[in-house]
């Protein structure tokens, strides 16, 4: 738990800074928590720490410019999924879904794919759902400026002006 919550402090001090180094670091204490909170040991609490390692990725793969840790980032979130699923835990499956549509809109964006585009926007508008089911109005606005502006990803790139 020490190293998912030095994670948690590493990732939000290197969403503040322009470098890389503690997101690195982040990465690392969250892959350290996941040794000893497995999968076998503690399924939800293993899905909320691949969740925050796939947090940690995806600002490190937001700074770069190839696509491996954006990839590693939308691994680290279907991780989650397995065990986060809608059924048992409806609005963690939903931020984590939320979170898997962030990651697939940047590798979509960047690899220029409408397929990877679409998919964003399909999970993206499925935690909306659950999120607006639980009554959780505060949402509403940036799932909907977020489904706006992948609309108009998936249109530039599926019609694109000459």
């Amino acid at each position: 738990m020490t190293q998912n919550n030095l994670g948690n402090a590493l990732r939000r001090l290197g969403e503040r800074e322009s470098g890389t180094a503690r997101l690195e670091d982040a990465v690392a204490a969250y892959r350290a928590a996941l040794e000893e909170r497995t999968r076998e040991r503690v399924p939800l609490d293993w899905a909320a720490k691949q969740n925050n390692l796939g947090l940690a990725l995806w600002r490190l793969g937001e700074r770069e410019s190839g696509t491996a840790r954006l990839e590693d980032a939308v691994a680290a979130y279907r991780a989650a999924l397995e065990e986060r699923t809608r059924e048992r835990v409806p609005l963690d499956w939903a931020a984590t879904q939320n979170n898997l549509g962030l990651a697939l809109s940047t590798l979509g964006e960047r690899t220029r794919s409408v397929t990877m585009l679409r998919e964003a926007y399909e999970v993206v508008s499925a935690a909306f759902a659950v999120f607006m089911q639980a009554g959780q109005e505060h949402h509403r606005a940036d799932f909907e400026n977020r489904l706006r502006e992948l609309d108009e990803k998936i249109a530039s790139l599926a019609n694109p002006q000459p």
